[in-house]
């Protein structure tokens, strides 16, 4: 192997013919041999440029439908050769095998296809074959050969022959072909993580996980950490596929707040109005529907003034001017909507330090996708967790039922704490909330906690009681005993959402009964660790 490998010879074999032609009349002009085949090669001869077919190489026509084109010993041999292996170099002149010097390939889209709900067939026509299996052997022989998978390293093969006199230097050989081997990964874990859904296996043997890179963070949660964000290639909205159009680069954990936020509000239906949430750390500080958006802003930022300083916003609806308005008089780390007008962006652009994201819709709350965590060793992997319980699923287990007023409000209280990390305790009224305690160790806690925040911002709006008299109460996993209950009752709270489920649930139903309360049960927790 030598630092520097001339390329003289380069096999272009590409599904996405972005920037093809380009390539090959800057490789033609600097003399390099192009082969190339079925599509690809049409392509580059109907611009002009002189091209030889890989079945002339192989003297194998293309077969099968393109299933067959170039898997022979005259391309993987030509790709796979030591040049500085003598017994390699006497087999290739034996059998007539022309070294290649370079190869750019990218894949047949099956990712595309299947994000296009292609059916079983389609998906399997459009795993890509040939292209892989050149892929894996020039990066295996990056001693001698240079790979090239994505379209946006055109450019940089082409400046680094330009720095070498047509060569290429093994630092960037190996670099692509790392890039290449990652690529040919990640098309292997959608494949088989697709086919593992086609056919029903819930728990494949093996899992594999990939993605690509968006951006490399400052840091990560905290400044001696490093840190890159990547696209799971799934396409959900939110801010992995919002364009961001003002303010300072997103840190880790500005995109873990925002993504919170943006499936926090996205339980809301745009269609049955307006909703705001806004996050502090991972968790809701404010979640509001109202008549209009900047009513649902101001419900929320109303649950928790302080906590809202430095927030991320989510809205299910489209930024406008008055909404923004009111958004801007404190400050805001990030506001995530799908749109904005052209006034909400007028109105932002005053704001330097402020990022808006904006995406093309809400991720669907109900769409089943898959949720990974890191532990020791190993990961667990779950499905995420898009449960609902609908109003007629709800079981009234107190002598007192809800009225409809408290059903809706309970309803939405239930759905705010399926995102509030365990044990969660949400008070809500009217369409916020009202209190949220969140993370504590005790579910009695958590309930204090909510308890308190609302009597606080009764004070700081100038109430005589506190925010959580009258309020609809959910908690997220049962109580395994009456005090959290009864401590919400003694806040304010009117009726109580909860899973049930819990060796207490009669002495937990009793005294919601002797306190005059409503309570249902779900039947279903939403734990959040």
């Amino acid at each position: 192997m030598t630092d520097l490998t001339p390329i003289r010879r380069a096999l272009l074999s590409v599904s996405d013919k972005t920037g093809l032609i380009d390539l090959g009349q800057a490789l033609a002009a600097r003399g390099v041999e192009l082969l190339s085949t079925g599509g690809s090669a049409k392509a580059l001869r109907d611009a002009g440029l002189t091209v030889k077919d890989v079945s002339d190489v192989t003297g194998f026509p293309e077969m099968m439908d393109g299933r067959v084109k170039t898997l022979h010993p005259k391309v993987h041999g030509g790709l796979l050769a030591l040049r500085s292996n003598p017994e390699h170099v006497a087999a290739m002149e034996e059998h007539g095998i022309g070294g290649i010097d370079l190869l750019v390939v990218n894949l047949y889209p099956f990712e595309a296809t299947v994000a296009a709900g292609g059916d079983y067939q389609t998906c399997i026509e459009n795993i890509d074959i040939g292209g892989p299996a050149m892929i894996r052997a020039a990066s295996k022989n990056h001693d001698d050969v240079a790979v090239i998978v994505d379209v946006q390293d055109y450019d940089a093969l082409l400046a680094e022959l330009d720095a070498n006199d047509g060569q290429t230097t093994y630092a960037f050989r190996r670099k692509q072909a790392q890039i290449a081997y990652a690529r040919t990964a990640a098309y292997d874990a959608a494949v088989s993580n697709w086919m593992a859904a086609a056919i029903g296996e819930e728990t494949p043997r093996r899992r594999a996980v990939a993605g690509e890179l968006v951006q490399t963070l400052r840091y990560g949660e905290n400044s001696h950490q490093q840190a890159a964000f990547y696209t799971d290639g799934s396409g959900r909205q939110g801010v992995a596929t919002a364009t961001q159009l003002q303010g300072k680069e997103l840190s880790y954990n500005n995109i873990n707040d925002t993504d919170a936020a943006f499936e926090l509000v996205a339980e809301f239906d745009p269609e049955n109005g307006p909703a705001v949430a806004i996050i502090k750390h991972a968790n809701p500080c404010g979640v509001a529907v109202g008549e209009t958006l900047v009513e649902a802003y101001q419900k929320a930022f109303d649950c928790d003034r302080t906590s809202a300083f430095g927030g991320i916003v989510a809205l299910n609806q489209p930024l406008d001017a008055e909404t923004a308005k009111k958004i801007t008089e404190i400050f805001t780390e990030v506001v995530i909507a799908p749109g904005a007008s052209n006034e909400a962006k007028e109105i932002f652009a005053a704001k330097k330090n402020l990022r808006l994201l904006l995406t093309d819709g809400l991720p669907d709350p109900r769409k089943p996708i898959m949720a990974y965590k890191q532990v020791a060793g190993g990961m667990l992997v779950q499905d995420k967790d898009v449960g609902a319980v609908a109003a007629d699923e709800l079981k009234v287990v107190t002598k007192k039922a809800p009225t409809d007023a408290q059903m809706a409000d309970l309803q939405f209280a239930w759905k705010v704490a399926k995102h509030v990390k365990s044990n969660a305790i949400v008070y809500v009224k009217n369409g916020a909330t009202v209190g949220v305690g969140a993370g504590q160790m005790s579910r009695l806690d958590s309930a204090n906690v909510a308890a308190a925040k609302a009597e606080r911002m009764a004070k700081e709006l100038g109430l005589d009681e506190s925010l959580a008299k009258g309020s609809a109460v959910a908690s997220d996993a049962f109580f395994p005993f009456a005090d959290g209950l009864l401590e919400a009752a003694a806040a304010g709270g009117t009726c109580v959402i909860q899973p049930g489920g819990s060796m207490r649930d009669e002495e937990v139903i009793k005294a919601a009964d002797d306190a005059g309360i409503a309570m249902v049960f779900t039947g279903m927790r939403h734990f959040r660790h």
